[in-house]
């Protein structure tokens, strides 16, 4: 997949996680390497340090139950939520159009 492509589409995958719950990084990237094998580690974390960067998601610590260090969790705020829908529209959009040219 075209390394522009597959980098907007990423950047909507962990907005989806993360819009269905609060999550940690490494948590994420297990999610999407499952789906995109070939992502590497530094990918989602460029990104989820950019979508914090621009304000789609926050931060905060949560201690681990076992006692392990804390984990950095991610969360969306409400402009990451809007922004997140946006993009699945226009993702929506765009794929119906494709599959219009196809047949």
């Amino acid at each position: 997949m075209d390394t522009q492509l597959k980098k907007g589409v990423l950047e909507m995958c962990v907005l989806i996680q993360l819009s269905r719950q609060d999550m940690y990084g490494y948590e994420i990237m297990k999610i999407i390497q499952d789906v995109f094998p070939d992502v590497y580690d530094g990918s989602i974390y460029a990104i989820l340090r950019r979508i914090r960067g621009d304000g789609y998601a926050e931060t905060y610590m949560k201690d681990v139950p076992s006692g392990g260090p804390a984990r950095k969790y991610y969360r969306l705020t409400s402009h990451g939520l809007e922004y997140c829908e946006k993009l699945i529209s226009e993702w929506e959009k765009m794929t119906r159009s494709v599959e219009r040219l196809i047949k």
